[in-house]
C-alpha cells in the first residue's frame, strides 16, 4: 500500500522492533556510555587533583562543579539548535566538542586551565543528553519506547563504574591528566553516528521537510524489513495530528511555557533541579570523602567503585517498571528510596566508619538513585511535542545542570561545618523535596504515543 499518505508517526509506530532498532539504540546507548565516563571521572580524580594543586574544600568544590556549569550552557543552547536545525547535526558536534575537551583536560598545568577546559567538556555533554533522549523516543515506538530510554540512561552506571575501574588501574601507573588523554579516544565514534544514525522523520516532518521525511522513512522501513525478514509491514494507523508552524529560534522556548506546557514544564524543572542537586551534592565528593574519613586514595576508589555496582540493577529494575507501573509512581519510590538509603549512608561516619554499613547502604543508594535517573531521561522528552521536544529536554537538563554546579559547591561548604552526615541529610532532603513535586504535578505518560501526549491535558 501507498504509505506516503501518512505522517510520519504513524509510519513509525507501526514497525515491528528490529534489529535496526536495537543497533540505533546501541549507538545512541554508547555515545552516552562515553559521556558519562568523561562526567564520573571527576569523582574519582578529585582527591588526587585536589592534592598536587593544593586546594581546599572550597575550590575542590568550584572545579569539581565546572563541567555542570558548562553542561548549563549546552543543555540551554543544544535543544533550541536541534529544534531549529536537527537532531543528527548537533548531536555529532557535541560528540566532537568533548572529544577535544578531554585531550585538552589532559595538557592542564594550572587548576585554572583545567577547570576552563572542565567547562568546555561540559559545553558537548550538556549538549549530547537532551539530543539523545529526544532521538531515542522519536525513533522507537510507544509499547517499547520508556524500557529502551530507560536502559539507554543505565550505560550511565556501567560509564560510572567503568570510569571507576579505569582510574583504579591507571591512576597509580599514568596519572590523571593521561587518564583524561584515554578517554579523548571514543570521540571518533562520530563517525558510525555519521552513517548510521538517519535525521528524525519526525522533526523532518515537523519543519515542512516531507519529502525528506518520507526519504527517511524508506530507508527505515526498508531496513526493518531486512532485518525482520519479511515483505511487508503491518498497516499504519490514524494518530492524532498536531501541526505546529515554523518558528524562529525561540519558538520552541515559548511553547514549553503556553498555558498546555506550563505545569509540565514547571514540574520537569523542579524535578530536574532538585534531584541533580541532590546527586551531584553526593556522588562528586564519594570518593573525597572517604579518603577525608581516613582512606587510602586506592582504597576509596575501590569502594566507590563497588558502591556504584548497586546502580545496574537499579537501572534495570526501572527499565522494567517503568512499563510495568508507569513513569510517575517509579520516580517517587526510586527518590524516596535514594534519599532513605543517603541520610543512612551518611551516618555511617557516626558508627566509627562502619564499613558493612557503609557498602550496604551505599549499593542501596547507587541502586535507587540511577533508577530514578532511568525514569527522569525517559519521562521528560514525553511531555513535549515534537517541534519542542528537544527546546523542552535540553532546557530541563540545564536546570538540573544548574543544581548539579551548586551540588559539589555545596557540599564543599557544608562538610566542614556539618560533617559528612549533615552533606549526606541535605541529599536526602532533596531527593523527598523531588518525589513530593512529581506525586503533585507530575502527569502519566506510559503507553501513549508521543502525538497523543502532545494533546493530553498538562494533569
Amino acid at each position: 500500500m501507498d504509505t506516503r499518505n501518512f505522517s510520519a508517526a504513524e509510519r513509525l509506530e507501526r514497525l515491528p522492533l528490529s534489529g535496526y532498532h536495537r543497533g540505533i539504540f546501541i549507538i545512541i546507548a554508547l555515545a552516552f556510555f562515553f559521556d558519562s565516563m568523561d562526567l564520573a571521572m571527576m569523582t574519582f580524580l578529585l582527591g588526587s587533583i585536589k592534592s598536587e594543586f593544593g586546594l581546599s574544600s572550597a575550590q575542590a568544590g568550584l572545579l569539581a562543579s565546572s563541567s555542570f556549569f558548562g553542561m548549563v550552557l549546552g543543555a540551554s543552547l543544544s535543544g533550541m539548535l536541534a529544534d531549529r536545525f536537527g537532531r543528527k547535526p548537533v548531536f555529532q558536534w557535541s560528540i566532537v566538542l568533548w572529544g577535544v575537551a578531554s585531550y585538552l583536560c589532559s595538557t592542564a598545568q594550572t587548576v585554572e586551565s583545567l577547570t576552563l577546559f572542565r567547562i568546555l567538556l561540559g559545553i558537548g555533554m550538556g549538549m549530547e543528553f537532551p539530543i539523545a533522549q529526544s532521538m531515542l523516543s522519536e525513533l522507537i515506538p510507544a509499547q517499547r519506547r520508556g524500557r529502551y530510554i530507560a536502559l539507554m540512561d543505565g550505560f550511565w552506571p556501567l560509564g560510572f563504574v567503568a570510569a571507576g575501574v579505569l582510574s583504579y588501574f591507571l591512576l597509580p601507573l599514568i596519572g590523571w591528566r593521561d587518564i583524561f588523554l584515554v578517554l579523548a579516544v571514543p570521540a571518533v565514534f562520530v563517525l558510525a553516528i555519521r552513517f548510521f544514525i538517519p535525521e528524525s522523520p519526525r522533526w523532518l516532518e515537523q519543519a515542512g521537510r516531507h519529502a525528506a521525511a518520507d526519504k527517511v522513512l524508506g530507508a527505515i522501513e526498508a531496513r526493518v524489513r531486512t532485518s525482520l525478514g519479511v515483505a511487508t509491514l503491518p498497516e499504519p494507523v490514524r494518530l492524532p495530528r498536531t501541526v505546529t508552524p515554523p518558528g524562529n529560534f525561540f519558538s520552541a522556548l515559548q511553547q514549553i511555557w503556553s498555558p498546555q506546557y506550563r505545569q509540565r514544564t514547571t514540574m520537569i524543572w523542579s524535578l530536574w533541579f532538585f534531584a541533580l542537586l541532590g546527586f551531584y551534592g553526593l556522588t562528586s565528593w564519594l570518593s573525597a570523602l572517604l579518603q577525608q574519613s581516613g582512606f587510602a586514595v586506592t582504597q576509596s576508589v575501590y569502594y566507590t567503585v563497588l558502591i556504584s555496582l548497586g546502580g545496574i540493577p537499579g537501572f534495570l529494575m526501572a527499565a522494567w517498571l517503568v512499563e510495568r507501573w508507569g513513569r510517575k509512581p517509579v520516580c517517587i519510590v526510586t527518590l524516596l528510596g535514594g534519599g532513605v538509603m543517603a541520610f543512612i549512608y551518611g551516618q555511617s561516619a557516626v558508627f566509627g566508619g562502619n564499613v558493612a554499613l557503609l557498602i550496604g547502604s551505599g549499593l542501596l543508594m547507587q541502586f535507587f538513585l540511577f533508577g530514578m535517573w532511568a525514569v527522569l531521561y525517559t519521562y521528560t522528552p514525553e511531555l513535549y511535542p515534537t517541534s519542542a521536544r528537544a527546546t523542552g529536554s535540553g532546557f530541563a537538563s540545564a536546570i538540573g545542570r544548574v543544581g548539579s554546579l551548586l551540588g559539589p559547591l555545596v557540599t564543599g561548604l557544608v562538610f566542614p561545618i556539618t560533617g559528612q552526615g549533615g552533606v549526606f541529610a541535605l541529599g536526602a532532603l532533596c531527593f523527598a523535596i523531588a518525589a513530593g513535586v512529581v506525586w503533585l504535578f507530575g502527569m502519566e505518560t506510559r503507553g501513549k504515543t508521543l502525538e497523543e501526549l502532545t494533546e493530553s491535558t498538562p494533569v
